[in-house]
């Protein structure tokens, strides 16, 4: 059960097909951890922050949401608002 919803974000990585909505902090959190396809840097890291704190009630979702979008960017990852039609 996810304990930290936000508005659905879509990431696509460059290979073909491969997309992935986002639907909370935690989704966030692990996609950064486990699933990110490029090179990591402070962005990425003040993501992967941004989504602990959310956890910890430290700082809002929407600011992990943010977080997570910002790092995705600039890493040249796709980012669509809401869920991809399947």
């Amino acid at each position: 059960m996810r304990k930290y919803p936000f508005r659905a974000v879509t990431v696509a990585t460059k290979e073909v097909g491969r997309y992935r909505t986002i639907t909370s902090v935690e989704e966030a959190g692990d996609f950064l951890a486990h699933d990110w396809p490029t090179e990591k840097g402070a962005t990425h890291l003040k993501a992967r922050i941004a989504c602990l704190d959310a956890m910890e009630r430290a700082v809002g979702v929407s600011t992990a949401r943010e977080a997570f979008i910002d790092a995705a960017k600039e890493s040249g990852i796709y980012v669509g608002e809401g869920e991809l039609a399947r």
